[in-house]
């Protein structure tokens, strides 16, 4: 469970950590330039590195919930034409804004249909782990893609 702040705690907050840097600006007009590829891309709230490569890696299922400011993806059942008789659903989290391994987190659902009855059934931690590593792999690509 995450709790959040109340609005005006978190902007106090965010203001006192700020207002010591405001006198470290030496007057200069400059700012800095913006590294488009830096590990936190952040213009929808989460990483948008792994957030596009969550998309990516699980376009092949129907979406059932997308959100990009809370960084969640839900798809809805999917059955692979090749094993008709079971199911997948995929959650995915996106925790953090920076592209870290543990600012994602999977989650899936698995059934077997018996007897024309859709059952509950384990979902073998690999697959949870090796749907992790191709989104993150996927998002790294696509950073280094952008540093170009």
């Amino acid at each position: 469970m995450v709790r959040r702040l109340p609005a005006s705690l978190s902007t106090g907050l965010l203001l006192a950590a700020l207002l010591p840097l405001a006198a470290c600006g030496g007057g200069s007009k400059e700012r800095p330039q913006a590294d488009l590829a830096a590990s936190r891309v952040t213009t929808i709230g989460v990483n948008a590195y792994l957030w596009r490569a969550t998309l990516d890696a699980l376009s092949f299922m129907p979406m059932a919930q997308t959100d990009s400011n809370g960084g969640v993806v839900v798809t809805d059942w999917y059955t692979d034409p090749n094993t008709p008789t079971e199911r997948m659903k995929v959650t995915v989290s996106i925790l953090d804004q920076d592209l870290r391994a543990d600012a994602l987190r999977v989650a899936a659902s698995r059934q077997v249909n018996q007897n024309g009855v859709w059952v509950d059934a384990p979902v073998k931690a690999a697959t949870v782990q090796k749907l992790e590593e191709i989104i993150l792999t996927k998002a790294r690509d696509l950073r280094r893609m952008a540093i170009g």
